[in-house]
């Protein structure tokens, strides 16, 4: 979009926050950059020049300004919706690939060469991985400034930076301020935390319908892993540097997060997952307006808009989540998924509420004895199956999964029909355009509104939805008075 100066100029002098994410204003005549919606007076036209990325301003020279933080903008919605390179290539960035693996790590796991990867970054974002994961760090850096009291020097590695020189060089460079100057202008409620536990704003394109987000997440919670509590969803992360513990409570205008990280070198990935969880750098605007389209799905929308579709912290549990539920009520899965937290997960300590355990990893679960599972014959062997392939790496779900590829290989193991793997594809990969016309909830939805209720004809009549299916299945699940739909204090009364 940054290429389209008109619109850039329209949407930066109606400062439509819409935009945010989208691309990056840069001022010629300041030498700083803002998101379009910053609150200072528009500068001309002529003084104007639009990026695509954060990183390609800081490359370019210019600094960040210190009204609108734009390093603090939502993501740029093209990277949840593509499942090309660059696409997979920034999900996987945003999750710290870079700072732990490097660029041959990055290359290696998309399965191209180091001068691809960065010939096609730099063509779309303007910046090469390098910058990106640079740019990725210093607001990390100070996410941590700002909101704990870690000495630097812990900060500077905390975010994945090489030296503490090139994390005051980089600080200084991007934001226009010292690390110390940064801490020293963070509101004094700010820094209260102690080491490990921060407290930040998930920002999101309005508007954002909390209900089936936090209602899906919450009626389903595994005991030990999961639990809606003082109306925030909480639940254990497993990171690749420890683990941590997270409470999201949705607000009017942003996600307010609560992490207690055993590492903060995991900041950067439990926000990126957390983003990815809820859903948060979703483009509502365009998603409903496609949807609207459709005469049948246009009074859902308009009754509440904004539904995002909820997904995962860890692809390789929701895919074990989602065999354990084949067939069965949510309470009953519920319970299959408890049991295996209770005999095979990582105990840890919650003293703030109730969780009590990390999911158990693949690896543990590849390990676990058929016979002492309570499921039927045939779901073992699609359990026993899945997670063999997980553990052993000829399965792979994640972030850089390429969405048609990994869809096949999941309906190749045994016991996998479509449902479960368009509901991974759904909810674990990412992909929003997968669509559940087997799904009894989805059917039942489809009848009362006058759709096709079989699966081909109502997939033919959905083609209309595309690329957004995903969320048109929100849509339809919303007609029903099951749980998922209803923020728990909702349904439930509960404070």
């Amino acid at each position: 979009m940054h290429t389209d100066t008109e619109r850039c100029v329209r949407a930066v002098r109606s400062k439509d926050a819409r935009f945010d994410g989208w691309f990056f204003t840069a001022v010629l005549t300041t030498g700083i950059y803002c998101r379009p919606s910053c609150p200072v007076v528009p500068p001309k036209p002529a003084n104007m020049v639009f990026h695509p990325s954060a990183a390609a301003c800081q490359q370019a020279g210019f600094r960040a300004c210190k009204r609108c933080r734009p390093d603090t903008s939502p993501g740029s919605p093209e990277w949840n919706h593509r499942a090309d390179l660059v696409a997979r290539a920034m999900r996987l960035i945003a999750d710290g690939v870079v700072d732990r693996e490097g660029v041959p790590g990055l290359a290696a796991r998309l399965g191209y060469s180091t001068r691809q990867i960065e010939r096609q970054l730099l063509a779309e974002l303007g910046a090469g991985p390098l910058a990106l994961a640079r740019a990725q760090r210093a607001q990390t850096a100070r996410l941590l400034i700002e909101t704990t009291r870690l000495p630097m020097a812990e900060i500077a590695f905390a975010a994945g930076f090489a030296s503490v020189r090139t994390f005051n060089d980089t600080v200084r460079e991007v934001f226009a301020l010292s690390p110390s100057d940064l801490r020293t202008r963070a509101p004094r409620d700010a820094s209260h935390a102690t080491p490990g536990a921060l407290s930040l704003r998930l920002p999101f394109r309005a508007p954002l319908n909390p209900d089936n987000l936090f209602g899906h997440l919450a009626a389903t919670a595994v005991p030990g892993v999961e639990e809606w509590r003082d109306g925030a969803y909480r639940r254990t992360l497993r990171l690749p540097y420890g683990h941590g513990i997270v409470a999201l409570t949705p607000r009017p205008d942003h996600i307010a997060c609560r992490l207690t990280l055993g590492d903060p070198r995991d900041l950067t990935v439990a926000i990126s997952r957390c983003r990815r969880l809820l859903d948060l750098d979703a483009d509502p605007v365009a998603v409903d307006g496609q949807l609207r389209a459709d005469p049948v799905l246009a009074p859902l929308v308009d009754k509440a808009p904004g539904r995002r579709v909820p997904r995962t912290v860890d692809e390789a549990e929701f895919a074990v989540r989602a065999v354990l539920g084949q067939q069965v009520s949510t309470a009953a899965a519920r319970t299959h998924a408890a049991r295996l937290v209770t005999a095979h997960g990582t105990p840890l300590d919650d003293p703030e509420g109730g969780l009590t355990h990390l999911f158990p990893s693949p690896e543990a679960l590849a390990a676990v004895d058929p016979e002492t599972l309570a499921l039927p014959r045939t779901r073992r062997t699609t359990f026993t199956t899945l997670v063999t392939r997980l553990a052993g790496g000829e399965l792979h779900l994640g972030a850089d999964s390429d969405w048609p590829g990994t869809r096949v290989r999941l309906l190749a193991l045994p016991g996998f029909g479509p449902w479960t793997a368009d509901v991974v594809a759904m909810r674990a990969l990412g992909d929003p355009d997968a669509f559940l016309p087997t799904d009894l909830g989805i059917r039942r939805a489809a009848r009362e509104l006058g759709l096709p209720s079989t699966p081909a004809a109502l997939t033919a009549r959905a083609a209309g939805w595309r690329p957004w299916r995903a969320y048109a299945v929100q849509y339809l699940w919303a007609t029903d008075s099951h749980p998922i739909n209803f923020l728990p204090a909702q349904a439930t009364k509960e404070p």
